[in-house]
């Protein structure tokens, strides 16, 4: 147990970014899901709208000490990788 104000007062800001981070990350899972869901119904213009959300909010949380940069980078491109694999199925990929 901390002994010193200083030590106990990190103890509670520590306990507060946790809950917050934890929820961070819980949101983060549950707009994944939905857009997983999404995607495996197979309705392109909601995936869109779904992925853009998700996109987002990943931006949002990595600008934040929550989530490094390039994991948020990570999940953002293997979302988009199969967000565009169901394009490409549909036959409505996008020409660069």
């Amino acid at each position: 147990m901390a002994h010193s104000l200083s030590a106990k007062k990190r103890v509670r800001q520590n306990e507060k970014r946790r809950v917050i981070n934890r929820a961070r990350k819980s949101q983060i899972k549950t707009q994944i899901k939905h857009l997983e869901a999404t995607l495996s119904s197979g309705d392109l213009k909601a995936a869109g709208e779904q992925y853009r959300l998700v996109a987002q909010k990943l931006d949002k949380i990595a600008s934040t000490s929550t989530m490094h940069k390039r994991t948020a980078a990570r999940k953002k491109s293997r979302l988009a990788k199969k967000l565009n694999s169901l394009k490409a199925e549909k036959g409505t990929a996008t020409p660069k």
